[in-house]
């Protein structure tokens, strides 16, 4: 489904990757030539000038970190009739490929919801799967008639978003809730969300993604700090500079405003990131709920998770790439262009920036030179860690002890593996877009 949106985006083609391609490497070229010159060039580098930068990185974060402190408190009220005779429809999207351990636990739990029920529809789109999927689908829907099942073609095109695209021609709701099939939400969830939403007059709600498996191993356990690290900066951010991102699972969009940006983008392996530039270029405001979450599994072992990491990595890069001169020249504040800005550099150029310095220390037999700054990272994370853990919430527990946190800060260096590599298979290779999807056990 294609829609005209008022923004001023790059047009995109089955060539688009050679821009993307050319943008990555001059960005990888000056990371490593960051990474580099000090060593090569400079005898006696300015190490208080890297402190004076480091204290900049921690000021700002702990500012934003401190904004939690404004999170609206949502109240466990899930009295229909405060809605009165005006209460919104409701559609439910869940784009499903090979999912057949989690589908049925799924429409089971969708069909529960306290929402009138001719307020409310539900859609599984069946995008090629090649599984039990479809005949699990087939029998749920004789038990429950009003379950709507999409079916498309393996090579419809377009992966998550192409389904997602498809099915937005079929429905007719006010709001889109975007969910994967291995969600689970509370039975009172879309009364919070919807009544979140209106108080705060957002465009967009994301819901906070917690971790069903967290006790399964050391590599979940991490993820749900992950998470909760995560939600904690998305909230600081969102009162500090008034930036929010979408995290696909549990996104509750306006269906107007979602075509009104132009649907989602069949051209990125991330449709929530990008999804998230185009609503901030369009003034759409994006809320964070923390309470209800959207609960999900995390991976269980190293090969599934680098595969993931590398996908948000890459789908990372891409929305900065191809929306960056809306970015820099757009109507954008000026502390949500330097918030971008701040994180850009944190996320993607230090992690490079880093590794080579310690590639080049190595060789050379120095100390690494950019490890205040490193240190400043870890410390943000740290920080946003504890107290993700340690805020009152609902869903499973979270760790609370410090060498949990430790461990999960070791874990955390594998972004300085994967960014600096996907940015150099990106800068390398031609990239075709194609659903990798993540295996969900049940």
């Amino acid at each position: 489904m294609k829609s005209k949106s008022a923004l001023n985006n790059e047009i995109f083609d089955n060539s688009f990757s050679k821009n993307r391609r050319s943008k990555t490497f001059v960005f990888f070229i000056l990371c490593v030539f960051t990474g580099i010159f000090p060593h090569v060039f400079i005898q006696n580098f300015p190490f208080y000038g890297l402190l004076l930068i480091s204290f900049f990185v921690l000021f700002y974060g702990l500012w934003v970190l401190s904004k939690n402190s404004k999170l609206l408190r949502n109240k466990n009220n899930n009295n229909q009739e405060k809605f009165k005779n005006d209460i919104p429809s409701i559609d439910i999207l869940v784009a499903a490929r090979d999912e057949q351990n989690v589908i049925a636990r799924l429409i089971e739990r969708l069909f529960i919801l306290d929402y009138p029920k001719d307020k409310l529809k539900i859609y599984i789109i069946d995008d090629g799967s090649e599984d039990d999927t479809p005949a699990i689908l087939q029998k749920l829907s004789k038990k429950y008639e009003k379950l709507n099942i999409i079916s498309r073609s393996k090579n419809d095109g377009g992966g998550k978003s192409g389904a997602l695209n498809h099915a937005l021609q079929l429905i007719k709701g006010d709001w889109v809730l975007i969910l994967d099939a291995d969600a689970q939400l509370k039975h009172d969830t879309l009364i919070r969300i919807l009544d979140f939403a209106n108080k705060g007059s957002w465009s967009a709600v994301q819901l906070r993604k917690s971790v069903l498996n967290a006790n399964k191993n050391f590599l979940t356990n991490c993820q749900g700090i992950e998470m909760a690290m995560d939600a904690y900066f998305q909230v600081g951010r969102l009162y500090a500079a008034g930036i929010a991102e979408l995290r696909g699972n549990g996104q509750f969009i306006k269906k107007e405003t979602l075509i009104n940006c132009g649907s989602f983008n069949e051209n990125t392996v991330t449709d929530d990131l990008d999804l998230s530039v185009r609503l901030l270029l369009s003034k759409s405001k994006i809320g964070i709920l923390w309470d209800p979450p959207v609960m999900e599994e995390a991976v269980e072992n190293l090969s599934a998770l680098f595969s993931q990491r590398q996908r948000w990595a890459e789908g990372g890069l891409q929305r900065f790439f191809d929306y960056g001169s809306n970015l820099i020249f757009g109507k954008l504040s000026a502390i949500q262009k330097f918030d971008l800005f701040y994180f850009f550099i944190l996320q993607y150029a230090l992690p490079i920036i880093s590794l080579v310095d310690l590639v080049m220390s190595c060789l050379l037999f120095k100390t690494p030179i950019f490890w205040p700054i490193s240190l400043t990272a870890f410390t943000l994370s740290a920080i946003a860690s504890w107290f993700g853990c340690q805020r009152k919430h609902e869903g499973p527990a979270l760790s609370q002890n410090f060498l949990k946190i430790f461990l999960y800060l070791l874990y955390l260096a594998h972004w300085f593996i994967i960014i600096p590599w996907v940015t150099l298979k990106m800068s390398l290779l031609p990239k075709k877009i194609i659903w990798k999807k993540t295996l969900h056990k049940g």
